[in-house]
């Protein structure tokens, strides 16, 4: 079987958005890349809505698509955190806001609705009439610099709720890469963790980009840990490597057997008392280990998401993996992020860990 066949590998989502001609009023000065830096935390989003239709379905269903619960956190965590915007009172510092979308259906006339509806031209409105394909199109530096802008748009809300149900996870991930975008210019702004590359491409014929403030643990031909302990969190990455024989070895039970073995040998929550290694958290029904096939920068790839913990109970959380091939010289790389952050929110750690997940490529011949 060819792991690198476009059978094998999940399709990329690919948004496809027109251009929305929006009026150049005075109230989009300042804007660009040349603005002000746009503002708000990382997974922070406003949606900029009647009242009205905030409070009816076509909200609802906005706030529920982007508010959903993240996969497999030891809490209750969503993966945006929704803040309502009332178009009248949308000033200068809202519309700086890193995260933006605006809905409007041109059947509700009340006054937020002209509001965000005098945003466009009338040739854009005229395409929302004639186009029944078209509701949704993305900006970037609007109104700030680094910023990222949606608009959701129907004839009608029933039209526009349809469009929505379809599209959720298409909305999500515009967003998802905007964040892994912004995340990846900051993260490596203090540098890399010196000398790990470099180790790699001799030991594991492979290489990873870790920030400053981690610290190398441990080192070999086959396995390598890092790990940052900050007061409120750990934060751990780890690659581990073994002979590839088959695409059995793909399958979760076969990616979880080989994950408790290495964690077994080489991670321990408390490395004085080597008995207290991690193991894979498979006894809560309704937190079950997920894995899906991707697309990692071309090669064909296994994401499993799941919760860890310490064999005797002591310590937990969740981690990320990914599972990939150089078929060239024969070799499976299993790759990790796992976090350790009791009672505190872990999203936009899993983030941080996702991006450092994926500088990981192969050098070897």
């Amino acid at each position: 079987m060819n792991l690198t066949t476009e059978t094998k590998m999940k399709k990329l989502i690919i948004l496809v958005a027109a251009v929305v001609a929006l009026s150049s009023c005075s109230d989009q000065k300042g804007g660009g890349t040349n603005g002000p830096p746009a503002s708000g935390l990382s997974g922070d989003m406003y949606l900029v809505m009647d009242s009205v239709q905030w409070n009816g379905p076509l909200g609802k269903l906005i706030e529920s698509t982007f508010t959903r619960e993240m996969e497999v956190l030891n809490r209750a965590e969503p993966i945006y955190r929704m803040r309502w915007i009332d178009p009248r009172k949308l000033n200068f510092v809202l519309k700086q806001r890193r995260n933006l979308i605006f809905a409007v259906t041109l059947d509700q006339n009340a006054a937020g609705a002209r509001r965000v509806r005098g945003m466009f031209t009338q040739q854009s409105i005229d395409r929302i009439k004639s186009d029944t394909s078209f509701f949704m199109t993305t900006s970037t530096n609007l109104f700030a610099k680094g910023q990222e802008v949606m608009f959701l748009v129907g004839a009608t809300e029933k039209e526009l709720i349809k469009k929505i149900e379809r599209n959720q996870e298409k909305l999500t991930a515009h967003f998802d890469r905007a964040e892994v975008n912004r995340l990846t210019s900051t993260l490596f702004r203090s540098g890399q963790l010196k000398g790990v590359s470099e180790m790699m491409r001799k030991s594991m014929k492979a290489e990873i980009k870790i920030p400053f403030g981690y610290d190398l643990v441990t080192a070999d031909s086959s396995f390598v840990w890092a790990r940052q302990i900050n007061p409120k969190d750990d934060k751990d990455i780890f690659i581990a490597r073994k002979p590839y024989q088959s695409v059995e070895q793909f399958r979760k039970d076969s990616l979880i057997a080989f994950r408790d073995q290495v964690c077994k040998k080489h991670l321990f929550g408390d490395p004085e008392r080597p008995q207290s290694y991690l193991v894979t958290e498979t006894n809560i029904s309704y937190k079950p280990v997920l894995t899906r096939e991707v697309n990692f920068h071309g090669k064909y790839a296994i994401e499993m998401r799941g919760l860890w913990r310490t064999n005797n109970l002591t310590m937990g959380g969740p981690f990320l993996s990914y599972a990939l091939v150089d078929e060239a010289n024969g070799v499976l790389y299993y790759i990790e992020g796992f976090a350790y952050s009791p009672g505190k929110e872990q999203r936009e750690i899993m983030r941080e860990l996702d991006v450092i997940l994926n500088t990981f490529k192969f050098t070897g011949k």
